[in-house]
């Protein structure tokens, strides 16, 4: 029965937004990170990212899109995706599952509407950039 699986707690594994300048086009832009602040690899990752919610009074869902790392060494991270700044008012899903050795672990991060912005930057020490963290 769905009581019996064992489900591991997700420590350590976190999302984050972070603004950055474009060095082709010198333009502001945000981009999503996973990182991996474990001492120790994971393997398979696959992060599915969505948003959804509502603006200005109409129900919208964006496309689900996936992505896949072969494998994220111990505290270490990885550039997921950007982000567009019109996306920000709905929640933003990004579902993570991976391995470490042969026992799989998944956890869904939000970023709920209109908290990735300036104002919510945190300093993020294993990048050393400032941005909002999921965790």
């Amino acid at each position: 029965m769905i009581k019996d699986i064992d489900r591991p707690k997700v420590e350590d594994i976190a999302i984050a937004a972070v603004p950055e300048t474009n060095e082709e086009t010198g333009a502001d832009e945000w981009n999503i990170y996973l990182m991996n602040m474990k001492p120790v690899e994971i393997n398979n990752v696959l992060v599915a990212s969505r948003g959804y919610g509502t603006i200005r009074g109409e129900e919208v869902k964006t496309s689900e899109l996936r992505h896949y790392v072969e494998a994220l060494p111990a505290n270490s991270y990885v550039k997921i995706e950007p982000i567009m700044e019109d996306v920000f008012p709905l929640n933003n899903q990004y579902w993570v599952s991976f391995y470490i050795e042969k026992k799989i672990f998944d956890k869904k991060y939000v970023f709920l509407p209109e908290t990735v912005q300036r104002s919510n930057l945190t300093e993020i020490a294993l990048m050393g950039k400032k941005g909002v963290l999921l965790s």
